[in-house]
């Protein structure tokens, strides 16, 4: 039988702490949320590998949790402050959204499979910080904006301008952009209604449904 409090401290200690995480706030919350509890039980014994973990079946479209190494760096890269509201696209089964509650003032999670919706509604049942909505995931939840901080849960192809939209002055965008095995880990940045883009560390995660490049016509 697994034994995934000790799980979770290894990869904390051998996945996080390696690649130069030292957010005392983020390592506390990934030590505490059990990420076994957000990945399909045929995928338990994997939760805490370094790598990313499939939570759709084969009948719909694949969705994977990124690793928690990267997830680690692009909350990390956001530079979250205790005061702030973060939108989390992607957010899947909820476990980036628990991370983000306890470092955040408030989270808006929006998912659009409705699988994932409703395990991710009842595993973050009891967060008051956490509200989860339905809807596609490149359309951001504008109802809520602007935010501080938008993270997407996964990588995108293109730059995110209806998200980057939602932003409030000041906030920033945190993503993976471009498509594995190659990406980057990139802080995007509104400044003076401007939207600078800065790559900060080199990632792969799973591409966003609504996040890949238009097919080029060939004439």
């Amino acid at each position: 039988m697994t034994d995934f409090a000790a799980a979770r401290r290894m990869m904390v200690d051998g996945q996080i702490r390696t690649v130069d995480v030292t957010d005392l706030r983020l390592q506390s919350a990934m030590l505490e949320v059990e990420r076994e509890r957000f990945v399909p039980p045929a995928q338990r014994a994997m939760a805490y590998l370094d790598r990313d973990i499939p939570v759709t079946d084969g009948a719909r479209p694949a969705r994977r949790l990124p690793k928690a190494m990267v997830l680690a760096r692009m909350i990390q890269a956001a530079a979250i402050e205790p005061t702030e509201r973060v939108l989390d696209v992607g957010c899947a089964t909820g476990y980036s959204a628990a991370i983000l509650a306890r470092v955040a003032a408030a989270v808006t999670a929006i998912e659009e499979d409705t699988e994932l919706f409703a395990a991710a509604q009842a595993a973050l049942a009891g967060l008051d910080n956490v509200k989860i909505v339905n809807g596609p995931l490149a359309a951001g939840w504008p109802a809520a904006a602007p935010y501080d901080v938008i993270l997407l849960d996964g990588a995108t192809e293109i730059a995110p301008r209806a998200l980057l939209s939602q932003l409030r002055e000041g906030g920033r965008l945190v993503c993976v952009l471009g498509r594995e095995p190659m990406g980057k880990g990139t802080v995007y940045r509104m400044v003076g209604g401007h939207v600078t883009a800065q790559p900060v560390f080199d990632a792969a995660a799973p591409l966003l449904p609504g996040f890949a490049k238009p097919a080029e016509f060939v004439f």
